[in-house]
C-alpha cells in the first residue's frame, strides 16, 4: 500500500556543519575525457542493465563490462587468473507455498485466504505458532512522547495485533510530527518493540479511520524496508477480517483509533481467551553469488592506493526506492553509482598509460553496497593484498551531479596528511571543496569498511538530489565535464599518495561523532544530529546474530567501556539485540547521560560493561 507521507530517511545524509574551502585558480586541461566517462555511464545506466540489482543477471553484465575494461587497459587480475572476487549474499525474500492463518473464534474455526486476506511481510521470520492475541495499539513505545501502547500489557508468548502508522497523523500539532511520520511508524520499529516485550508474532492491520479513501489492501511483498529477517513472524491482515474480533470484544477499530487520537491515551487490551490464532509463515531467503571486480596496476613497491566505487543499484526499485509507487520501473542509478564506477574505469584507463610509480593502484568496484556495504565488507575481510600495505582508499559515490562546482570530501581526518594532500591539489581545478572534518564516517558508503580496518580513506560526493533512489536518476542529468574535472583532481591526489616519501598514517577519529555513526549508519537511517551517542561503527557482513562492531571510535562511550572492533553486541539495556534495527530502536529510547548495561560476545565468550551514553554533537 503506497504511503502518503515519507518514512524513509536518505541513507547518505550530509554532515550538518561543513567547512567550505573555496577554489583559488583554474588549472590545467582535463586529462579525463568527459565523453568516454559519459559513455560508461550510458551503458551502466541503460535499460539493458535494468538498474543493476545485486544478484541479478544484469549486475553480472555490469561486472563483465568492468572486467573487460580492466583487461583492455592491461591491469592485472589480483590472483593472476580472474578479475572477479565471488561472495554470497542474501538478495531477497520469496513467499513459499505453505502460508496459512487460521483463527478459532468461540470454538469456530475461520480460515484466512492467502494472499487475499493476509500476507507475510518480507522482513518476517519463517515460523509456525499458535497463540492468544493481544491488541497493542500502534505497537509503539515512545518515552519521548510519553506514549506506550505496551504499558501494563503482558504480551509474552502471544501474538500482538498492531495498527499501521502512528497516532494523530492528521494533526499538524501532534507530538508525533503530524504530517511527517516518525521512525516509530516503520515496520522494523514495530517488530523490534514487539520482540523486546516478548511477543511471539505480529499481525498488522490498516488504520483506515485515518485513511478513509484508501482501499483495505495489503502491503506488497518485497516493499518493506528493514532487516532481511526481523526475528519475528510478521503478517498483515485485511481490516474486514479482524473487525469481528473487536466486535466480539465490544469494541470497534474506528472507535479505538478515534479514542487514541483524542488524547494520546493507549487503548490496548487482550482479546478473550476464546480467540486463538494458528499461523504458518513460509518465507524463503534467496542466496546468490555476486562479484566484486578488481584490477591491479603494480608499482615499484608492494604498497598501493585503492580507488573504488560500488556498481550495484536498486534494479526495479523495492524497499529502498524513494518512489515506492514506481516499484517495477527501472531505477537506472546513473549518479548512484554509475558515476563513481565510471570514475574508477576512466581513472584506470588514465593511469594504465602512465609510467610506473613508487606505489601501485588497486581498482575496486563493489557489489552489494545498497544492501549494506556487503561487497566492501567482504573484501576487507578477504583482501587480495594485505590491507596494511594500503596507503589510502579513495571512494567515489555519486560524483556525477556537481552543482556550482561544489564537491564534498570526507575522511580527511582519517589520515595524517590527507587534508594537506587535498588542499594542495584543489587550486588547479576550480572546485569548491567542502570538507567534512569529522571524517571517515560521513555517508553510508564503502569507505567505512576500510576505515574500520584502519585504512585511511577519502570519500568524494557531489551531493544529494531529488532523483536519488528514483527511476529519474538517468544519464542525461550527469554533468560529465565537471565530473571529469573532479576525476582529474582525484588522479592528482592518488599520484601524490603514490609518490610521497612517507606513507599516510591512519588516524583514529575521536568523538564527537557525525550523525551517521552508531546504529544509524547504513540501511537504518533516520538518526538526527542530536541524541544519545554510543560510538560504534557497525559491520554489515551477513550471518551475525547481533551487531558486530567493525570499529569503536576513539574516546566514545563504547570505547570508554572497553568495547573494541570485533565485539558482537547481543544485549542492550537487558533487551536482546538480533540486528542493527534492534540496536537503533533500543538506542533511540535512551537519553544522553543514561547508563546502560551492554553485553557483547568476544571470541565466543560473553562480556558485560556499563556504557554512559553521551550527546551527539
Amino acid at each position: 500500500m503506497p504511503e502518503k507521507k515519507t518514512m524513509r530517511i536518505l541513507r547518505r545524509g550530509l554532515i550538518p556543519a561543513l567547512c567550505s574551502v573555496s577554489w583559488v585558480a583554474f588549472g590545467a586541461t582535463a586529462s579525463i575525457d568527459p565523453n568516454s566517462y559519459l559513455n560508461d555511464i550510458k551503458f551502466l545506466a541503460s535499460k539493458e542493465l535494468k538498474g543493476r540489482a545485486t544478484g541479478s543477471p544484469e549486475l553480472e553484465k555490469a561486472a563483465a563490462f568492468i572486467a573487460g575494461q580492466f583487461r583492455e587497459f592491461g591491469l592485472q587480475p589480483v590472483d593472476g587468473r580472474s578479475y572477479y572476487q565471488a561472495f554470497e549474499v542474501t538478495t531477497e525474500a520469496r513467499l513459499g507455498k505453505a502460508n496459512k492463518l487460521q483463527a478459532t473464534e468461540r470454538g469456530r474455526a475461520a480460515a484466512f485466504r492467502f494472499p487475499d486476506d493476509f500476507v507475510p511481510l518480507n522482513i518476517s521470520s519463517a515460523a509456525r505458532l499458535k497463540a492468544a492475541v493481544v491488541f497493542a495499539g500502534y505497537g509503539i513505545t515512545a518515552p519521548r512522547y510519553n506514549y506506550d501502547d505496551y504499558a501494563g500489557l503482558d504480551v509474552r508468548g502471544k501474538i500482538v495485533l498492531v495498527l499501521r502508522h502512528e497516532p494523530q497523523e492528521n494533526d499538524e500539532n501532534s507530538v508525533f510530527g503530524g504530517k511527517s511520520y516518525t521512525q516509530h511508524a516503520t515496520f522494523a520499529s514495530k517488530a523490534s518493540n514487539a520482540k523486546m516485550h516478548g511477543a511471539a508474532g505480529i499481525i498488522l492491520v490498516g488504520d483506515r479511520a485515518a485513511h478513509p479513501q484508501e482501499p483495505d489492501s495489503l502491503e506488497k511483498f518485497g516493499a518493506t524496508e528493514g532487516p532481511f529477517d526481523a526475528g519475528i513472524p510478521f503478517v498483515e491482515v485485511k481490516e474486514e477480517r479482524v473487525e469481528p474480533w473487536f466486535q466480539d470484544a465490544g469494541k470497534s477499530l474506528a472507535g479505538i483509533q478515534a479514542a487514541i487520537d483524542k488524547d494520546l491515551k493507549p487503548q490496548s487490551f487482550a482479546f478473550p481467551d476464546s480467540l486463538q490464532v494458528a499461523l504458518d509463515v513460509d518465507v524463503e531467503r534467496l542466496r546468490k553469488t555476486v562479484h566484486n571486480v578488481a584490477g591491479y596496476l603494480p608499482g615499484e613497491t608492494d604498497e598501493y592506493v585503492i580507488i573504488g566505487a560500488h556498481y550495484d543499484h536498486l534494479g526495479l526499485g523495492g524497499p529502498f526506492s524513494l518512489a515506492p509507487n514506481l516499484t517495477g520501473a527501472i531505477h537506472p542509478g546513473a549518479d548512484d553509482n554509475a558515476s563513481g564506477t565510471a570514475g574508477v574505469i576512466e581513472l584506470a584507463r588514465w593511469f594504465s598509460k602512465q609510467p610506473k610509480q613508487k606505489r601501485g593502484i588497486l581498482f575496486l568496484t563493489f557489489a552489494g553496497e545498497e544492501l549494506g556495504l556487503l561487497g566492501s565488507g567482504y573484501y576487507v575481510s578477504h583482501p587480495d593484498f594485505p590491507l596494511e600495505k594500503a596507503v589510502a582508499m579513495l571512494n567515489m559515490d555519486m560524483i556525477g551531479r556537481v552543482r556550482d562546482s561544489r564537491v564534498y570530501v570526507g575522511g580527511v581526518g582519517t589520515g595524517s596528511n590527507l587534508r594537506s594532500v587535498v588542499e594542495q591539489a584543489m587550486p588547479k581545478y576550480h572546485l569548491n571543496i567542502n570538507f567534512a572534518d569529522n571524517a571517515g564516517f560521513e555517508g553510508s558508503s564503502d569507505h567505512i569498511s576500510f576505515v574500520g580496518k584502519q585504512v585511511p580513506a577519502l570519500f568524494f560526493f557531489s551531493g544529494l538530489h531529488g532523483d536519488y533512489h528514483k527511476p529519474s536518476d538517468t544519464w542525461e542529468k550527469i554533468d560529465a565535464p565537471d565530473a571529469a574535472r573532479l576525476l582529474d583532481m582525484i588522479a592528482e591526489i592518488a599520484d601524490d599518495l603514490r609518490e610521497a616519501p612517507e606513507r599516510t598514517q591512519f588516524v583514529r577519529v575521536a568523538a564527537p561523532a557525525s550523525p551517521h555513526g552508531d546504529a544509524a549508519a547504513g540501511p537504518v537511517g533516520g538518526q538526527t544530529a542530536y541524541g544519545p551517542y554510543f560510538g560504534s561503527v557497525p559491520d554489515f557482513a551477513e550471518g551475525t546474530n547481533g551487531v558486530k562492531f567493525a570499529d569503536v571510535r576513539e574516546g566514545s562511550p563504547a570505547a570508554k567501556a572497553g568495547f573494541k572492533a570485533g565485539d558482537v553486541m547481543v544485549e542492550f539495556d537487558g533487551k536482546p539485540i538480533q540486528n542493527l534495527y534492534d540496536f537503533t530502536y533500543a538506542l533511540r529510547a535512551k537519553q544522553p547521560g543514561d547508563s546502560v548495561k551492554v553485553k557483547v560476545m568476544r571470541d565466543g565468550k560473553p562480556l558485560e560493561a556499563t556504557v554512559v551514553l553521551s550527546r551527539r554533537q
